[in-house]
């Protein structure tokens, strides 16, 4: 059903509405992460949260049905997100290019970076919340969750990509864990408040049985390495493959919160006008 007043499944945005949210929450968190470990000239991860954030970008532009028309989207910050999460990008990207050069010093413009792409996230927390027509969208925890989970995914493949160097600084595993239990605190809380259609439901706490999973396996990895009973390469290793399962976890759902559970509300009449009858 396509319309009607059961709840019926948005066809609007499909898997490229979601290649955003997922590539660009994950860049974003890496940027975060990179900046906070200090990782400079050259930052290669730092060039790689950049990458994942222009490619969620790219897979919105593919989606627009007038793609030369995508400069619009700067017309009209005073009320769209989404123009807000554009002048984020665009800020961000030479910023955080600044930063991976190395030409200047790296902590003050990677600080900057890292605040651009929070806000950056934060503006897509936005957008999904803005969709009134959604209950799964525009439940206020969607912003916060998407945030810490934003984070999450940042913090795996800061450890997909730099193991050796995680098990040297062990206040940002902590960093990783907490934004771990954040996501899997935020989505029990989330799930507990938001009221869905019984198909929106069903998909939505199927993705949520990967994403508890995909929050608690790593964090129990997290804390067996930092615990000491772990060292070396099977640490760097089991780092790693931590780090993929988180990010594989919150891509998954929010795969599924797009293209899945977005599921409207239907209408409902509560007086039908009859020929002939007065009100």
């Amino acid at each position: 059903m396509s319309y009607g007043p059961s709840p019926w499944q948005q066809t609007q945005w499909d898997w490229r509405a979601a290649g955003n949210f997922m590539c660009g929450g994950a860049g974003a968190g890496l940027v975060i992460f990179t900046a906070w470990a200090g990782i400079g000239r050259p930052s290669l991860s730092m060039l790689v949260g950049l990458a994942l954030i222009g490619l969620g970008l790219l897979c919105v532009w593919l989606e627009i049905g007038r793609p030369l028309r995508a400069l619009h989207v700067f017309f009209n910050p005073r009320t769209s997100w989404m123009t807000r999460e554009a002048f984020a990008a665009a800020l961000l990207f030479p910023v955080g290019l600044v930063a991976a050069s190395g030409q200047v010093g790296f902590w003050p413009v990677a600080a900057l970076a890292a605040v651009l792409a929070l806000v950056f996230v934060y503006c897509q927390g936005r957008i999904l919340r803005g969709a009134k027509g959604i209950p799964a969208w525009r439940e206020a925890l969607i912003v916060p969750l998407l945030v810490a989970t934003a984070l999450a995914e940042g913090g795996g493949l800061w450890m997909l990509l730099h193991p050796l160097q995680a098990q040297a600084q062990p206040w940002l595993l902590g960093g990783v864990a907490m934004a771990l239990i954040l996501r899997a605190w935020l989505w029990t809380l989330y799930r507990r408040r938001v009221k869905l259609a019984p198909r929106a439901r069903d998909v939505l706490d199927k993705a949520g049985n990967w994403w508890l999973a995909g929050s608690f396996v790593p964090l129990a990895a997290l804390l067996w390495v930092v615990s000491g009973s772990i060292h070396g390469t099977p640490a760097a290793l089991l780092l790693a493959l931590a780090g993929a399962l988180a990010l594989a976890a919150g891509a998954w759902f929010k795969f599924v919160l797009i293209t899945r559970a977005g599921f409207n509300q239907g209408f409902a009449l509560t007086h039908l006008p009859v020929r002939g009858v007065p009100r």
